[in-house]
């Protein structure tokens, strides 16, 4: 059967959105479009999703003018009591199938915990579709959600700004579609400057055409393309390059209709600024993306897109510049400022900026964190010089703050840092430490390359964490205000990456304690610990799901401790790649055979005078030689998993040659705690019984 079919359009017209609304916004349009349409029983092709600042529209190709058909079954009452004793059918019976609009006897039967229940089978028509689109697409609008929903007017609807206009086709028909007194249409308006009265748009398939009739690029996907084009061509043209910045383009291509770029000029006389100093008034307050030369140095170019056609550029090039000179200026005199007062002249201003209320100042935070950062060189016993430069870089890495420069411009903090302290001849080591202490600042972020910027990045993160955590600032659900779980994900990274054996809760104990001293805190030491060693071992379970571990390996070595990660990530590797030896079968038999009776009471020491055969001699003897062996092995864990695995002969031999559960107590409960030891010799890799065969 041949269902006839037509396009559907929905455009909701809105005051100007914010640029970061409008992705989640047209992916969660295009999921309760497709939900809505199959719990519709609508047939459906191609979802395109469109949006602008004033914008946010959908539209579906070839939807079914007639819902399909559907089987609806009704579960009844229980046969027994819907037929009397002569088979008769009951008021049960006859009031169910008169509800279902069937007969008696076309009721089945089936069976239910073997009890028979009767059924009513019908099939429901489908109805036409514009019976359920109109409310369907009142749902979709209503079903948008938004970090900061708001409501306008006398109405109670929320959205992310005013409704304005609506559009809603279903081939050439208009919808009946109103809300808050705003009722559909099939006119839409086009770029708010270069268009005046609306624009009717006959049907969906016209409507991108209709659109860019009126200076209007409705594909975010097409505006991108057409910016990217534009700049590259822009640069190219005064021998330089773009470097791609994709969070820059996005907010540049949802914050405009129809882009059309423009090559602005620097004032020379702003260059001699350091090129962070530049680059950061450019590309977060101006959204301009700079220009660089074939070397990857910053030319005095720069790249704006204005929102409209390519007439009188040359006035809004020139505005841009201006603003651009305005921006710039104050930075040149912040830059000379700040280069008056040494960085450590700056310490005693950050005691009047405060950390956390409860927690202090950001002054009492540098003295723990020089503190913590000589008690981690300690334990990772570092040369005394780099101890004495991550300490010195610890005590300068926050002065930055109170500059003039960061306090306009706070995405430049540790960078500042590291330009001042160069400035002031400071250890080249030191000022890079400064500017490393922030990292990884995001998803994907570099760690630290020098060792002194990796110690005052772990004091840093460590304090802010445990801090928190004393004080009851736990990250609940996405509420995480202080970024809790991304520092920890830091160290864990931090750590890994540099190869550094650091005991998570020997430094976890220090920065409580130097908190201790201090401050009175709301929880103990022992519920910190407990909490953090929880939080940082799903950090670690992220990483380790990140590098493709299977979530077996993963729950197995970390159910044996993860007090150290790095020490997590050598045990889940070799586990992960003894899996693959035909000794991983022995493995994992021997361990599970004893494993099973020690449940019953493996504890305790194994008495050699208690052995009555042979076999237990033998499994003791070699119980010992895997310990000598795994002891050797150290944190060769692969050849820890070798050794472990020749003890399977003489775990076979014991079962064959004793009864375990012996009826002596004594001689039952030695050789429970023989198993016992050979199920111990995985304790400090994995806990083998996670593994899933």
């Amino acid at each position: 059967m041949i269902v006839a079919v037509r396009d559907l359009l929905l455009e909701i017209g809105l005051e100007e959105m914010p640029a970061k609304f409008m992705p989640p916004a047209l992916a969660q349009l295009r999921e309760l479009a497709e939900k809505g349409l199959q719990s519709a029983r609508l047939t459906y092709g191609k979802v395109e999703v469109f949006g602008t600042p004033r914008r946010l529209a959908i539209r579906v190709a070839d939807v079914a003018e007639m819902q399909a058909d559907v089987i609806v079954e009704a579960k009844g009452p229980a046969k027994k009591v819907a037929f009397d004793g002569q088979g008769q059918p009951t008021k049960a019976a006859l009031g169910f199938a008169r509800s279902q609009g069937v007969d008696v006897a076309d009721l089945t039967e089936r069976e239910i915990g073997g009890v028979p229940y009767l059924y009513a089978c019908r099939t429901e028509k489908g109805g036409p579709a514009g019976a359920v689109l109109t409310s369907l697409l009142a749902s979709w609008i209503h079903g948008l959600t938004f970090p900061k929903p708001m409501r306008w007017g006398w109405g109670e609807m929320r959205f992310a700004r005013p409704i304005r206009w609506l559009v809603a086709l279903f081939g050439a028909e208009v919808l009946p579609l109103t809300l808050e007194g705003v009722t559909a249409g099939n006119k839409t308006f086009g770029h708010r400057f270069l268009s005046g009265a609306p624009v009717e748009i006959a049907e969906p398939t016209c409507y991108e055409e209709v659109l860019a009739s009126v200076y209007v690029i409705a594909a975010p996907e097409k505006r991108q393309a057409m910016i990217w084009s534009q700049m590259q061509e822009l640069a190219a043209s005064v021998g330089g390059q773009v470097a791609e910045d994709a969070d820059l383009l996005q907010e540049i291509t949802y914050i405009l209709e129809y882009p059309t770029a423009l090559l602005g000029q620097v004032d020379g006389s702003f260059m001699h600024l350091p090129e962070p100093v530049l680059i950061t008034p450019m590309k977060e307050h101006q959204r301009y993306f700079p220009v660089y030369n074939s070397e990857g140095r910053l030319m005095d170019r720069f790249i704006a897109v204005r929102n409209g056609t390519a007439d009188h550029l040359a006035t809004v090039q020139a505005g841009n510049e201006k603003v651009l000179r305005a921006r710039l200026a104050d930075a040149a005199f912040f830059y000379a400022e700040d280069q008056k007062v040494r960085l450590a002249d700056r310490k005693p201003k950050l005691g009047k900026i405060v950390f956390q209320e409860t927690l202090g100042t950001v002054e009492a935070r540098v003295e723990r964190e020089c503190r913590l950062t000589t008690f981690l060189a300690e334990q990772l016993q570092v040369a005394p010089e780099v101890q004495a430069r991550a300490g010195r870089a610890a005590f300068l890495a926050k002065t930055d703050l109170v500059t003039h420069m960061v306090y306009e411009f706070p995405e430049l903090q540790g960078i500042m840092g590291e330009r001042y302290a160069l400035l002031e001849g400071e250890d080249a080591v030191v000022a890079q430490a400064i500017r490393e202490h922030y990292q990884p600042r995001f998803a994907g972020d570099a760690v630290p390359s020098t060792m002194e910027g990796t110690l005052v990045a772990l004091a840093d993160k460590l304090d802010a964490i445990v801090g928190s955590f004393a004080i009851g600032i736990i990250p609940t659900g996405s509420q995480d205000p202080y970024a809790l779980r991304r520092q920890a994900l830091g160290i864990c990274q931090i750590l890994i990456q540099q190869q550094l054996p650091l005991s998570l809760s020997a430094a976890i104990a220090k920065a409580y304690e130097l908190y201790a001293d201090a401050i009175t805190l709301k929880r103990t030491a022992a519920e910190v610990q407990a909490d953090l060693a929880d939080f940082f071992q799903q950090r670690l379970r992220f990483l380790l799901t990140e590098k493709g571990v299977r979530y077996d390996v993963i729950d197995a070595v970390l159910a044996s401790g993860a007090d150290v990660p790095t020490d997590v990530v050598a045990r889940a590797e070799a586990l992960t790649g003894f899996r693959q030896a035909p000794a991983f079968a022995a493995l994992t038999a021997a361990y599970t055979r004893a494993a099973n009776l020690v449940k019953k009471g493996g504890s305790g020491e194994v008495n050699v005078a208690c052995f009555q055969e042979s076999v237990e001699g033998n499994l003791w003897s070699a119980v010992q030689k895997a310990q000598a062996a795994v002891a050797a092995a150290g944190q060769d864990y692969s050849a820890a998993l070798r050794a472990i695995a020749e003890v399977r002969p003489a775990v076979d031999a014991f079962f064959d040659g004793v009864m375990v559960m012996a009826e002596d107590a004594t001689i039952r409960q030695n050789r429970l705690a023989l198993l016992g030891a050979v199920v111990g010799l995985t304790g400090g890799i994995a806990d083998l019984s996670k593994i899933v065969e």
